[in-house]
């Protein structure tokens, strides 16, 4: 694996066979999270695939010649021609192995796959999901000297490292930048002892056993598990949302704003999240233009009054995104006003939809109690319906989600486990 830039691209990518290109950013979580998944891969694939990575910031003018829009961004080359589809955002591995596979015979695949060798790993408690909840339940359990492993498809953070400013955590005057909040949750739940396993698929999930799989590779067996998994950013549904998410479309200001200095963006969402988020993009932006589909914006007073204030943002109520397309460069919505039913076509450099959350409860739906938002019940230990089994965090079924009540949850959960196994 090496590393390369602009004027390297041709030799080291379109006349050297069999490529697969890394296009990353600084403080970019999910670039972070693809790492050590890239780096793992290379050793498995390096004889047959050459591994590169490029600094997309410092090669933007490439980047944008690509068509490269959001960082991470993954891709595939044969011979100077780009095969298999793009990956970018929250990179699976198992995404870049299917990619891998179709560039290579089958045949060597079965024998590369030959090598990998299955492992039994056993723990007291395992967590999954590394937000402000988990982390916290990690930090509590390795104090206590219980032997604790936290699981994560990403880096540990959650949703707080992809929120640029953070004002009402306890302990701090001025706001924190989000990323260096959950650096420092991280950086102490592992200086404690926790184990990370992070940057990983879970591949599958026994909570009657207490196992879990990750990468396919590694069985994981624990006494008690903890549910962290949070929440992720809804979709709006729209036509062409899922073709240019990561082409176009973005979910993370934190992670892309900064590619759109003196650029038009669009804002899909009028709640905290999108008027504190399309302020942070005012910062590279030269216009925003937030669409809303209720009268008024439903976040903080405090939030709306610097909205408003703000010259580069207008807001466009009551209409509702229905479909994206492309031309060119330029990313096209087509928007509905809701009181007339009339469409129009809005043209930006880039849009960005924050429209709420929803939890990450698939692989638990039918094996837990769930509410009917698709929460997780629990008791006031944390408890979920199966024994042993814990959750913690926005994943929970509760009135308030913030990071001070995911903090309390991983809390009570911990020190309940502790003294049960104690």
């Amino acid at each position: 694996m090496r590393e390369i830039n602009t004027a390297e691209f041709n030799e080291e990518v379109l006349n050297s066979g069999k490529v697969i290109l890394d296009f990353y950013s600084s403080e970019c979580p999910p670039c972070d999270a693809l790492a050590p998944k890239f780096e793992g891969l290379s050793k498995l694939y390096g004889n047959d695939v050459k591994f590169m990575k490029i600094f997309r910031q410092q090669n933007r003018e490439l980047a944008d010649q690509l068509g490269v829009k959001s960082s991470p961004t993954l891709l595939f080359y044969v011979n100077g021609k780009e095969v298999s589809e793009r990956l970018a955002g929250g990179i699976k591995r198992s995404e870049i192995i299917n990619g891998l596979d179709s560039m290579i015979p089958e045949a060597r695949v079965k024998e590369i796959k030959s090598h990998i060798k299955p492992i039994v790993s056993e723990y007291d408690a395992v967590i999954l999901g590394g937000g402000p909840a988990g982390l916290t339940a990690g930090l509590y359990l390795c104090q206590a000297k219980v032997n604790t492993v936290l699981i994560d498809l990403a880096l540990p953070g959650g949703q707080v490292s992809t929120t640029h400013e953070v004002s009402n955590y306890p302990g701090f005057i001025d706001p924190q930048p989000g990323y260096m909040l959950s650096h420092n949750m991280s950086e102490q739940t592992k200086m404690c002892g926790t184990i990370y396993k992070v940057a990983v698929d879970v591949t599958k999930i026994d909570l009657e056993k207490k196992e879990i799989i990750v990468d396919e590779l590694e069985t994981i067996k624990a006494k008690k598990i903890v549910i962290a998994t949070g929440t992720s950013p809804n979709p709006t549904g729209a036509e062409g949302e899922k073709i240019y998410k990561g082409k176009g479309i973005s979910y993370c200001a934190t992670c892309d704003a900064k590619y759109y200095v003196d650029k038009e963006v669009i804002v899909i969402g009028g709640g905290n999240s999108a008027v504190e988020e399309a302020d942070f993009i005012s910062r590279f932006a030269s216009k925003i233009t937030m669409i809303h589909q209720f009268d008024k914006l439903t976040a903080n007073a405090t939030a709306q009054e610097k909205l408003f204030n703000n010259p580069k943002i207008s807001v466009l109520f009551e209409h509702e995104p229905r479909a994206f397309v492309k031309e060119g460069d330029k990313m096209i919505a087509e928007i509905e006003n809701l009181k007339t039913k009339e469409k129009i076509k809005l043209s930006a450099d880039g849009i960005f939809i924050f429209i709420g959350m929803k939890p990450n409860t698939d692989l638990f739906k039918g094996v837990l109690d769930i509410d009917q938002w698709g929460y997780i019940k629990t008791n006031e230990d944390m408890k979920t319906s199966i024994p042993d089994v814990y959750a913690v965090g926005d994943v929970v079924s509760k009135k308030y989600r913030q990071i001070t009540t995911a903090v309390a949850d991983g809390t009570i959960a911990a020190i309940s486990i502790a003294k049960e196994l104690s």
